[in-house]
């Protein structure tokens, strides 16, 4: 059998860990193939190590029939092999073409054809139906929009083997729809595509091949067509994966958050929340549903203080909360389970076990009298780690070490740790595979039947029917509906998420 890819009896080490143990993946030409596994498995590392950016400490690859020494990322470049990371390598400031070109810029009498290159960028696009304006810069186009144009570099350097890491971890339902078609169009013109991910559901719905990766060995590569997700979640978890949350029935009592015609601006100064309205009681999971950029990042982000509102009243037990600084807001009882973990949630050239304090590093027994305790520090580190079950070699680990499940369910000790009386958990789940998704839901049920309130945005439409007790519906600043999940459906629900009137409401 021809094959384009052929990685065989891959093994590469990190100190104190073997992320590729044996692993063999052989990839057809004109096929999407998937490569399945928990984070932290080690699927970018084989990748990496294809791209040319790890070398093995075993095993050979071959493209093409042939046998390579892929030293570095030109070199796969040269074999026609291009990598789309998971964050992206894109310069802000730059335009799309001045992106799509660095390192490799077509010059006209010494100098940079920039108008040339501009054409050649807008026919590629045009050609694998992109639609990226080659003349944008980046810091201007969506997340999505930024994802094609690392697209069309891999292309412009004349890919015919893409490999994309996660690459529907930051997008919107509506991109992905559209990735999904993108991803089909390349395979009709010949090219074959490795998509490292862990959602089933992609899976099924656009890949011929699946390889799983099970904490650093090959499982096995199964025809997609010949499996369903519970067998695909099994093999990539090593055993059987409830895709039903388990919770019984909330019983919610009185009001914990309490939100009255809340107004908060964005970074330009455009008004993003528009006199909200909303009560969050003890004992419930309430769902937060709504396209990305109708308010909610601005929303979560002045309930914990990393915002000010303009105007509204805010209070957690009868107490106000509105426009306290971070540190105040956390001591009055609301933990943060931010959507930008990177950002928001870790420092990450800290070790883990730091970490793990940053919201109680200044009080005992963490510290006294200004000096912080190490000791008692790094123990209860040790502690959350295996309680939470957090994948690392040691406390000693940098943040940035840990695969992106594991920073998330570090982020979720520390924070669940302290007994808030709110929760406020935005996108939990962004990027996680099913086996972090259910034990992260897990906790979400765990501290609602501590009598917390769990406030949960996101914009996965699973989740918030899987998880929450009562669901509002955000669109353009304010909640326009509330509904239970046992009362409503998926396609109720997106048609109220876009402002749109459902049948059985009347006018959202």
């Amino acid at each position: 059998m021809d094959y384009v890819i052929e990685m065989l009896n891959i093994r590469k080490e990190f100190p104190g860990i073997v992320a590729n143990d044996d692993i063999t993946l052989q990839v057809q030409k004109g096929e999407i193939h998937a490569l399945l596994g928990e984070n932290g498995a080690g699927k970018s590392t084989l990748m990496n190590v294809l791209f040319g950016l790890y070398k093995p400490e075993k095993g050979s690859i071959k493209v093409n029939g042939k046998e390579v020494n892929i030293e570095d990322p030109n070199v796969a470049n040269e074999l026609g092999i291009g990598m789309v990371h998971q964050h992206f390598m894109l310069v802000d400031t730059f335009t799309v073409t001045e992106n799509i070109v660095l390192g490799s810029e077509p010059s006209k009498a010494g100098t940079v054809d920039i108008k040339a290159a501009e054409k050649e960028v807008q026919a590629l696009s045009e050609k694998y139906g992109l639609n990226v304006d080659a003349t944008a810069k980046i810091r201007d186009i969506s997340v999505g929009m930024q994802q094609r144009v690392e697209i069309l570099k891999t292309l412009y350097r004349g890919a015919e083997i893409l490999i994309l890491d996660e690459p529907t971890a930051v997008l919107t339902p509506q991109e992905i729809k559209e990735l999904i078609q993108i991803m089909q169009d390349l395979v009709k013109e010949g090219k074959s595509i490795i998509l490292i991910t862990h959602k089933l559901k992609e899976i099924m719905q656009v890949c011929d091949k699946c390889t799983i990766i099970r904490k650093g060995k090959g499982i096995g590569t199964v025809d997609v067509n010949e499996t369903n997700p519970t067998e695909l979640a099994s093999l990539m978890v090593g055993r059987e994966v409830n895709f039903k949350t388990d919770k019984t029935p909330g019983s919610p009592t009185e009001t914990a958050l309490s939100i009255k015609d809340l107004r908060v601006k964005d970074s330009r100064g455009v008004e993003m929340v528009k006199g909200l309205n909303l009560d969050v009681r003890k004992g419930e999971i309430l769902g937060i549903a709504g396209v990305d950029g109708n308010g909610q990042t601005e929303l979560v982000e002045a309930l914990t203080g990393l915002k000010k509102s303009s105007s509204g009243q805010v209070s957690l037990n009868n107490n106000s909360i509105y426009n306290l600084e971070p540190r105040k807001v956390t001591e009055a009882g609301v933990a943060h389970i931010p959507q930008d973990r990177h950002k928001h949630g870790l420092l990450l050239d800290f070790p883990i076990g730091e970490n793990m304090v940053l919201q109680n590093y200044y009080m005992e027994p963490n510290s006294k009298n200004g000096i912080l305790n190490f000791k008692k520090i790094y123990e209860k580190a040790r502690s959350l780690i295996k309680e939470y079950d957090v994948r690392t070699p040691d406390e000693y680990t940098k943040a940035r070490a840990l695969s992106g499940g594991n920073q998330q369910k570090a982020i979720i000790a520390r924070e669940v740790d302290r007994s808030p009386d709110l929760l406020i958990a935005a996108q939990p789940t962004r990027g996680l595979d099913v086996g972090a998704i259910e034990f992260i839901h897990s906790k979400l049920i765990e501290e609602r039947d501590k009598q917390r309130a769990v406030l949960l945005v996101s914009f996965e439409l699973d989740e918030i029917m899987n998880v929450s007790d009562r669901i509002a519906v955000m669109f353009d600043g304010q909640i326009i509906a509330e509904v239970k999940p046992e009362e409503t459906d998926e396609q109720e629900l997106g048609l109220l998420m876009a402002g749109r009137k459902s049948e059985k409401r009347g006018e959202a």
